[in-house]
């Protein structure tokens, strides 16, 4: 790891991934700016923070969801002593597609999609120009269940499709930024001991102390262990857990594979 001090944005910074990440690297000597919705979270992390690692913390309050708020943290992350970007925050809107409700399905485009899409947008000249950078947007595994009924996997067409869409975004824009010196990985978790099953994203959950869903999963704490190893090794896709990258490699063969026979299907 690089650990000159920059500066990292963390977005859903006030619990499960979002937080252990930050705390990871504030531990390397990085300094943080967190955003999240929920004020007392992040204050509590913040002081943590400034006490255990002696980094400074920055704090902003923003539902990415609003226009306004992600105008604010777009801003934030085009600073030029932005030098790490995790696009962490997230929702789920689990749910029968029939039943989901307009608003919801607009909030989790909002974030999942647009916000991630803006953040990336606007640290990455800042990171070119300085000719340093990392990037990492988090999207999951369910980005590959596409097809896989529910029972055990939840009822998720809007957010799988936009974890797909991290994954194909944050793959291309690594093609495109290759031979630059910016580092870019897509987070591929699956279940992770986190509250995220907790609320469906309308709300934050209630409460200042974390609290793991009942579903249990994979530690935080091996979810971040797994991206800063395969940033190391310059993994674009890390999925935690996935010890052969066999899978992974495959993507690319597939994606070609049909490209070229859907050519000469064409000739």
């Amino acid at each position: 790891m690089d650990t000159r001090r920059d500066t990292a944005l963390v977005t859903g910074a006030s619990s499960g991934i979002g937080a252990a990440y930050a705390e990871r690297l504030a531990s390397l000597g990085w300094d943080t700016v967190l955003v999240a919705r929920r004020a007392q979270r992040l204050d509590d992390l913040a002081r943590r923070l400034r006490e255990g690692t002696g980094t400074a913390v920055e704090t902003l309050v923003a539902d990415l969801s609003d226009p306004g708020d992600l105008a604010g943290v777009a801003r934030r992350a085009a600073g030029d002593d932005i030098g790490f970007l995790l696009n962490n925050a997230g929702i789920n809107g689990y749910g029968p597609f029939a039943g989901l409700e307009p608003e919801l399905m607009t909030k989790i485009l909002d974030v999942n999609v647009l916000a991630v899409t803006a953040l990336t947008r606007a640290a990455v000249p800042a990171m070119l120009e300085r000719g340093r950078g990392t990037l990492v947007n988090v999207a999951s595994q369910l980005a590959f269940a596409g097809a896989l009924p529910p029972g055990p996997l939840p009822e998720r067409a809007v957010y799988g499709g936009t974890k797909g869409y991290v994954v194909t975004f944050t793959r291309t824009l690594a093609a495109e930024l290759a031979g630059t010196p910016l580092r870019i990985q897509v987070l591929c978790p699956g279940l992770t001991a986190t509250e995220f099953h907790r609320s469906r994203g309308d709300a934050p959950v209630p409460g200042r102390e974390q609290a793991v869903h009942e579903d249990g999963g994979m530690p935080v704490d091996q979810v971040v262990d797994a991206s800063l190893a395969a940033l190391d090794t310059g993994e674009v896709v890390c999925v935690p857990g996935l010890e052969d990258p066999a899978p992974v490699d495959g993507l690319a063969e597939a994606e070609l594979a049909i490209r070229t026979a859907a050519r000469r299907g064409g000739s």
